[in-house]
């Protein structure tokens, strides 16, 4: 017998410890009272109406894989019990007892659910336990229904898993799957726990797409709430196809009529298949399997063969095209005749014939053929057609044509031959075809060609008379223009010869050259000339000049030369053959010119500014050469220029052509220069009097005069030209320094001179010594305040100082005067337009009034 479980051991030995110890102690308290069974009996009864007894049995509940094994634990808490057992239906394999406990192993359990009960008996009572026994079996088969062979797309198909056996059916879930995609999914939760075994159907829409596609199903027993795993199986996979079949018949494409022997095409095709590739396709004519070639695009197929029938099969015959897919099949059938229709057979009676031979031409066919022969028919069908004619050179390569029809099956069929006739005669040379005249253009290679009519076919030879070249006809060659004259073309066969002469012109593009048409022309200018250029070419070329950038004005006729002649003309030759340009450039010469603008008669220099040549050019080409000269003296040779060289000059231009000479006036221009500043009369001048001052200046352009006089002065008169001032009445205003200025062009000079206005000083006797001293002291302070402030800054307002009775002011505090006072009373300082700052000296005598 096989052992218990280790854990169920383990339990028992527990068990058997406890109601060991119990049992040893119960043992002695009956010991000590004696052994009698009434005794026991009172002490059972009294213990079970203190503490009940009850009876175990271990695992109460139990789930084990059908056809497994199981050890259950009978056991109670009875001290004494008078017996018990097990009861159950299952197959035992071994017991074990003990005072107070049964185990039993329970092997083969196949029953869905069984319910043992353990049982004993104690003191007269019957203690019970039930337990349950749940069996469960693994999804070990699982069968997917065989699908269909083949499923037409857009119906529907059932999809069917069993899964026989398993269980519990409350545990278990069935998933139908295509492909890894689950369709459907279900669990059987809620089945009476006796339930084994399940069954899963589903309805599915067939696909294009399913097609090839792998369909399986997958079952799962969940036993994990039950301390158990969870256990899966899948059933094989099977592939569905899936098919579509139009119900439209395939096209079938024949001839209706087939001669024998011939080979003719067939095809047969048909739309909306799927898969394609997966149709099967029989061709046949008649008893005849054909072997057609098969292409498919997309759902679309085309099966072509070529059929060739023989003379066995001649009458009607069907074509038969059967298209099968998925078990279903389509089909199509053509009626084709065969029939027989030999070629027609044209013969000539002399095929090459002399001229004014005579020439019988006859056609025939087979025996239903009807024939005609060129528009001429036979008389019945199976008849042969003829004709009869004198041979000329107009029949020669003349063709007839033989007709010959025949009807099958309402439908009328032709057939033809046809033979040409040759005829024999001597060469002809026409101008069509050598023409007397020849026109080739130069240059690239060319068949030159001379060609001659006769049977057989003539010779032609083409050779000048004199015995020079000879043409090579028909030969691919360059054409020069040393081929270009007469030439005699003789033209032989058997029958005889023909002569002719032809001339032949070699054509070219122009060409000009320097002889013709030179780079460069030189013309005079107010002689008469024309612009023409001679070019070369065949046909003779047109040429015309036109000058660059005045498109459309073409140079024609004699020319006044004149300069705006000069230029670049474009020459431009034509003919046929193409064109040739050329650039000439045009120089107009003139001799040497000189006006107003190349040569001014009128030229002015500056003194002092470095020497220069006369401004003078001439006009003239080439460029003339001038050359200038003082007339009179010769002009000395300087670095400055100086007013002696201002006078008249001659200049001569000269050029291959001629001179010309112009008369030229130079002017020398000077700065101005203050040469005389006079008073009149000289010396003073006494109040009341007159005084006039005289400037004269030397400068070119003339020097512009003008005065700057003291402040104060008043009535003051100039001459027209500003030379002369003058003074009428004067006062000691007038008195002071005057600066006579000249100004021109290139520049200014000023000179300065002083007027004393003087008289008896009788304001000394009038005043007294106390007057005097007063005037004296007054006249101190003033001259220090001039000195220090006026003369510092360089100004004085003589009125100012002439009322306050002051005498002199020494500009520059007598700081290195230049200048003095003359007898005459006049200060002259020489030098340009402002006096230096410390060099003059300005003195003013005041008298009294």
């Amino acid at each position: 017998m096989p052992a218990p479980s280790p854990g169920l051991h383990r339990a028992l030995l527990g068990l058997w410890a406890a109601l060991g110890l119990g049992l040893l102690g119960f043992s002695g308290a009956l010991r000590s009272q004696g052994d009698g069974s009434q005794a026991e009996l009172a002490f059972l009864r009294a213990a079970i109406a203190q503490e009940p007894f009850w009876a175990d049995l271990q695992p109460r509940v139990a789930l084990v894989e059908r056809g497994g094994s199981l050890w259950l634990n009978c056991s109670t808490n009875c001290p004494r019990p008078e017996r018990g057992g097990l009861e159950t239906s299952l197959r035992r394999n071994g017991t074990q007892r003990g005072l107070r406990w049964l185990a039993r192993q329970l092997v083969d359990i196949r029953e869905p659910e069984t319910q043992p009960v353990c049982f004993f008996r104690c003191a007269r009572r019957t203690l019970q336990a039930r337990g349950l026994i749940r069996t469960f079996q693994r999804p070990d088969r699982v069968e997917l229904v065989p699908l269909p062979a083949w499923q037409p797309v857009g119906e529907n198909f059932t999809l069917s898993c069993r899964v026989p056996g398993a269980g519990p059916r409350g545990s278990l879930t069935l998933t139908l799957l295509r492909g890894a995609q689950e369709l459907i999914r279900r669990s059987f939760f809620g089945e009476p726990p006796r339930a084994r075994g399940a069954v899963l159907t589903a309805t599915v829409l067939a696909r294009r797409e399913d097609h090839g596609a792998n369909f399986s199903c997958r079952a799962e027993l969940d036993l994990r709430p039950h301390g158990l795993g969870l256990f899966e199986n899948s059933s094989a996979p099977r592939e569905l196809r899936t098919f579509a079949l139009p119900l439209d018949s395939p096209r079938l494409a024949a001839p209706r009529l087939l001669e024998v022997d011939s080979e003719r095409p067939v095809s047969c095709a048909m739309d909306g298949l799927f898969p394609a590739s997966e149709a099967g396709v029989y061709l046949a004519l008649g008893d005849q399997r054909l072997s057609p070639d098969i292409t498919l695009e997309g759902d679309a197929f085309m099966a072509t063969a070529t059929t060739t029938a023989s003379a066995e099969q001649e009458g009607a015959r069907q074509l038969v095209c059967n298209v099968t897919l998925g078990g279903e099949s389509r089909e199509s059938r053509e009626n084709v005749t065969v029939y027989s229709f030999p070629e027609p057979l044209l013969t000539l009676s002399e095929p090459n014939a002399p001229e004014g031979k005579t020439v019988t031409v006859t056609c025939t066919a087979g025996p239903r053929a009807l024939v005609t022969l060129d528009g001429i028919p036979a008389a019945v069908p199976g008849q042969p057609a003829q004709l009869q004619l004198n041979a000329t050179e107009n029949d020669d390569r003349r063709g007839f044509f033989c007709d010959a029809t025949l009807e099958v099956d309402g439908e009328t069929l032709s057939k033809n031959e046809s033979a040409e006739l040759r005829v024999l005669y001597a060469p002809r040379l026409d101008d069509s075809d050598c023409p007397r005249s020849w026109t080739w253009p130069e240059g690239p290679e060319q068949t030159l060609r001379c060609e001659a009519r006769g049977n057989p076919e003539p010779s032609v030879h083409c050779a000048r008379p004199d015995g020079g070249s000879v043409l090579a006809l028909g030969l691919l060659g360059p054409v020069t223009r040393a081929l270009a004259g007469t030439y005699r073309c003789t033209a032989t066969n058997a029958q005889g010869e023909a002569v002719k002469d032809v001339t032949l012109t070699v054509e070219y593009a122009p060409a000009l050259d320097s002889v013709g048409c030179p780079e460069r022309i030189t013309w005079l200018e107010g002689t008469e000339a024309s612009l023409s250029c001679v070019a070369h070419g065949v046909p003779p070329p047109n040429v015309s000049c036109m000058r660059s950038g005045e498109a459309g004005i073409i140079i024609e006729g004699l020319l006044h030369v004149a300069r705006e002649h000069a230029g670049t003309y474009r020459c431009e030759a034509t003919n046929a053959r193409g064109s040739a340009a050329k650039n000439v450039a045009v120089t107009v010469e003139s001799p040497p010119e000189m006006d107003e603008s190349t040569c001014p008669s009128h030229q002015t220099w500056l003194e002092g500014a470095e020497a220069a040549a006369l401004a003078c050019s001439a006009r003239g080409r080439p460029s003339p050469q001038v050359r200038c000269s003082r007339e009179g003296a010769p002009r000395p040779q300087r670095l400055r220029v100086s007013r002696e060289d201002a006078g008249s000059y001659r200049c001569l231009a000269t050029n291959p052509h001629g001179t010309d000479a112009r008369i030229v006036t130079v002017g020398v221009e000077y700065r101005p220069v203050v040469a005389e500043l006079a008073a009149s009369p000289p010396g003073g001048v006494r109040p009341g009097g007159n005084f006039t001052l005289t400037c004269r200046a030397e400068a070119w352009p003339p020097a512009q005069i003008s005065w700057r006089a003291p402040p104060g002065a008043l009535n003051i008169g100039l001459s027209s030209n500003n030379s002369t001032l003058s003074v009428a009445g004067a006062m000691g205003s007038h008195g002071g320094e005057y600066e006579c200025a000249a100004t021109n062009a290139h520049g200014r000079h000023t000179r300065r001179i002083t007027v004393r206005v003087a008289g008896p000083w009788l304001w000394v006797a009038v005043g007294g010594a106390a007057g005097g001293a007063a005037l004296l002291a007054a006249g101190a302070g003033l001259a220090f305040y001039v000195q220090s402030t006026a003369c510092k800054k360089g100004e004085y307002n003589v009125q100012e100082a002439e009322s306050s009775g002051e005498a002199v002011c020494l500009n520059g505090a007598g700081g290195g005067a230049s200048a003095g006072t003359g007898a005459e009373g006049g200060t002259e300082a020489a030098g340009t337009a402002e006096a230096p700052a410390g060099g003059e000296v300005f003195a003013i005598q005041l008298t009294s009034a």
